[in-house]
């Protein structure tokens, strides 16, 4: 049983070490191509605003998900040290949640600058989404700061009373009532993971109906071949996008179901599904980009003429 518990740890931390260090090295090169952008152009728009703090939060999510999974399985015990589990708690769920928002920020800033309808409520959103932009931004940040701490102080509470509960004799072997103490974290949890889907669902329910609209009205056009492409790969990507957020959504749910028992081949799946999503997204990102889409092929091709030549 000792060795399967520790080939099954190894092949874990594995899985995690080779998601975890892709999904960093997508994003730091979003982040990197923006900000060397930002300096030579010495402006930035809005989706460039979104992309590259989009970029850092999952760099960073990254990073903070592996030392948490490396820790858990190399020398667990170092979450019995104060204030080691509430730390990272409050970092990831902060971290996370910024994730979720400010990816639903960039959902909702493509419906309202690609979709075309002609409520004046929807004109109105579009000719001050550049100024909407950084309120988004600001609060889906300022939201996840309070929910962080929320963490913090759920989880020092529950951790608190369960060490009052127990004598220091049995203390590793503790077998603690997550249901009872962390509910109120997996509520907000759950309700901060719903508001997030709920816009991403809605922003691009919308804006793949106002393509397909449009891609209608031009199948009559005898020019139409340029711009349907263009109108079809946007569908594809924002269709790629509402797949994998559903995914995400479902793992992340199923996350909070799970939190309470022992890990399993189960549980360990989901977070497979869970760690790849800041990669895969960001690479459908992208690709749907011509800017970062071109770097990107640049630099591959500079790295494969450099291997060639070695």
């Amino acid at each position: 049983d000792q060795f399967n518990a520790t080939a099954y740890n190894a092949m874990a931390m594995v899985i995690i070490s080779l998601q975890t260090f892709t999904g960093m090295w997508i994003n730091a090169f979003i982040a990197s191509v923006l900000c060397i952008a930002w300096i030579k152009k010495k402006s930035f728009n809005s989706n460039e605003k979104i992309l590259l703090i989009l970029g850092c939060c999952r760099f960073w999510y990254l990073c903070i998900t592996w030392v948490y999974s490396f820790l858990s399985i190399i020398y667990p015990r170092c979450f019995y040290i104060y204030p080691t589990p509430q730390l990272f708690a409050s970092i990831q769920s902060f971290l996370n949640f910024s994730n979720l928002w400010i990816s639903a920020s960039l959902c909702i800033f493509y419906c309202i600058k690609i979709a075309n309808f002609r409520h004046i409520f929807f004109m109105y959103l579009k000719g001050k989404i550049d100024r909407i932009v950084p309120w988004l931004l600001l609060g889906s940040v300022l939201l996840s700061v309070v929910i962080g701490i929320l963490v913090y102080s759920i989880t020092d509470e529950a951790l608190h009373n369960n060490y009052n509960s127990t004598t220091q004799g049995n203390f590793w072997k503790l077998n603690i009532k997550m249901d009872k103490h962390f509910f109120p974290a997996f509520f907000l949890a759950g309700f901060g993971f719903a508001i997030a889907f709920v816009a991403v669902i809605f922003s691009a329910l919308l804006l793949l109906f106002s393509l397909w609209r449009h891609k209608c009205k031009m199948q009559t056009d005898s020019g139409k071949n340029i711009s349907m492409d263009a109108h079809v790969k946007a569908m594809k990507s924002i269709l790629s996008f509402f797949v994998i957020y559903s995914i995400n959504f479902t793992c992340l749910i199923l996350t909070l179901i799970y939190a309470t028992r022992k890990i399993n081949p189960v549980a360990f799946l989901i977070l497979v599904f869970q760690y790849a999503f800041p990669g895969v997204h960001s690479l459908i990102l992208i690709f749907s980009n011509p800017k970062l889409e071109k770097t990107l092929r640049r630099t591959l091709s500079c790295v494969k003429c450099k291997v060639c030549m070695r």
